[in-house]
């Protein structure tokens, strides 16, 4: 996954973060279109894909899965969202206090238990991968940080794929080696 090159502030990434759907929405260019997918007899017949550009980023998003266009467009949000915590690293990554972010989901054995279908998933991703950019790579002062072992800062990364894919980007270009799927 290309990162995107533009010029913004965390506050700016956080921001649509954590927008509503309508004010998110607002600030895309929205396509439906038909797709292939499921359906039999319906399919091809109505425009329920959706395609989201999000104007002020240049990322862009699509779900095509189901045959609502509403489902289809709140699981395009979502990854929308996704894309923005992942690609966009602002130039002053790391001012999130990544602890406090995160401290509601840490036990008291010192596991981090937060589902990726939780609302608060991508800004903890994107504070994340902002502090292993912040320390080049490297999850030690980011897991101490958090309060956590590494591997519990691996596995966060590991529920969202382009996420895993993106810290080892990030070691790779600090000469580290990349993280291992356990």
């Amino acid at each position: 996954m290309e990162k995107k090159a533009i010029d913004i502030t965390t506050a700016q990434r956080n921001e649509w973060l954590v927008a509503e759907d309508p004010t998110l929405l607002n600030a895309c260019a929205i396509d439906a279109y038909r797709a292939s997918g499921p359906g039999g007899q319906k399919r091809n017949k109505t425009s329920s894909a959706v395609r989201l550009r999000h104007a002020p980023s240049g990322l862009m998003v699509i779900s095509e899965e189901s045959r609502s266009q509403h489902a289809n467009k709140r699981v395009a949000l979502r990854r929308l969202r996704m894309a923005i915590a992942i690609r966009l690293r602002p130039r002053d990554a790391g001012i999130v206090d990544l602890a406090a972010l995160t401290r509601s989901y840490v036990t008291p054995d010192g596991r981090l238990r937060l589902s990726d279908r939780n609302d608060d998933f991508p800004m903890v991703i994107a504070a994340i991968l902002d502090h292993i950019h912040l320390n080049r790579g490297s999850l030690k002062e980011v897991a101490e940080s958090i309060g956590v072992s590494q591997s519990q800062v691996i596995r966060i990364l590991l529920s969202e794929d382009a996420a895993f894919a993106e810290a080892n980007g990030i070691r790779e270009s600090n000469g580290l080696t990349r993280l291992r799927r356990t």
